[in-house]
């Protein structure tokens, strides 16, 4: 009888497992989902580390599926990270699996429960989107030092000093978000984009948020839901959106073009990092710029005076 599509790939994960049994004594190898968890661990790891992620510039890790490649890349690393709360949803019960092998770390599950955010129309779970804020991300990333740790104890002064350096990083970043985002007039703070994945920068920063798909971008937009938003964008003369660099520009363009026939005219005001970060070797490809990033480029399409280059002047001149 051939082989289903789960048994396939519980077959090749067996199989690949073989090479990773007992640590090697050099670097720690670690795979990660996303390349939020991957930089983390790079910044904690330094040259003790070599850390590969699965999904890169663009990837939207709601959807994602692991390839063949993935599942031996997975099976053969020391230690694996991934967000959990339901972000890499159709990699769950693979990881989960996998969890009984080897070590699997769901470092988003670290977050205090009375700091996530719950929506109905999300099966009752969380919303995964943690990183957006510095002050919850925070957690993450001491969970992920302590799951490195825990792999290789012999590392551990490395991985707890590079550790105490990024989240020193991380506060700035914070410290920064909210001087920036205070400057944006109280009657602008409305932020427009394309899936609801700023839900916990709302809240933290005090901005009322409309996507126009829900927390997953598995949700369908219905004309509904877009046609609403638009009698939204006329009535309040709300002028600016959002597009996203791993979700389509589709439903925003909808969105202009609809208030457009009503006699509004919206501009896009940035694309923004959401699920995925920028291109490899970029300032933006790393945590701290991902989000320095997506908090100038909303703070000044809303009105702040602040500078394009942002926190550290290392933007590439952010509009």
């Amino acid at each position: 009888m051939p082989l289903d599509r789960r048994s396939l790939l519980l077959g090749i994960a067996g199989t690949a497992l073989m090479p990773a049994m007992g640590l090697a004594q050099g670097k720690l190898s670690i795979t990660a989902t996303t390349g939020m968890i991957a930089d983390a661990a790079r910044r904690i790891g330094g040259d003790a580390v070599e850390v590969s992620a699965l999904m890169g510039a663009g990837v939207d890790p709601h959807s994602y599926r692991q390839t063949r490649t993935d599942i031996v890349a997975l099976t053969r690393a020391d230690l694996v990270l991934w967000n959990g709360l339901y972000l890499e949803a159709q990699m769950q019960e693979f990881l989960l699996r996998l969890g009984d092998r080897t070590q699997v770390v769901a470092i988003g599950e670290a977050v205090g429960k009375d700091q996530l955010l719950h929506h109905a129309e999300y099966e009752g779970r969380p919303d995964p989107h943690i990183w957006m804020v510095p002050d919850i991300w925070r957690a993450a990333v001491l969970a992920a030092r302590d799951a490195m740790i825990a792999a290789r104890p012999d590392l551990s002064a490395t991985f707890e000093a590079n550790a105490t350096a990024h989240v020193s990083e991380i506060d700035a970043l914070s410290t920064y978000a909210t001087e920036a985002l205070s400057k944006v007039p109280e009657g602008k703070r409305v932020l427009v984009t394309a899936h609801d994945a700023f839900s916990y920068f709302g809240r933290q920063y005090g901005f009322e948020v409309l996507g126009i798909q829900g927390i997953s971008t598995d949700s369908e937009a219905g004309l509904q839901r877009i046609g609403t938003l638009v009698d939204t964008l006329v009535r309040r003369r709300i002028g600016s959106v959002f597009v996203e660099t791993s979700v389509s520009d589709r439903n925003i363009r909808a969105l202009i073009e609809g208030a457009a026939a009503q006699g509004h005219t919206v501009q896009i005001g940035g694309e923004l990092y959401s699920d995925a970060m920028g291109e490899p070797g970029t300032y933006e490809g790393t945590y701290l710029g991902m989000i320095d990033h997506n908090v100038t480029v909303i703070a000044r399409a809303l009105g702040a005076e602040i500078p394009a280059t942002g926190m550290a002047g290392q933007l590439r001149g952010a509009t």
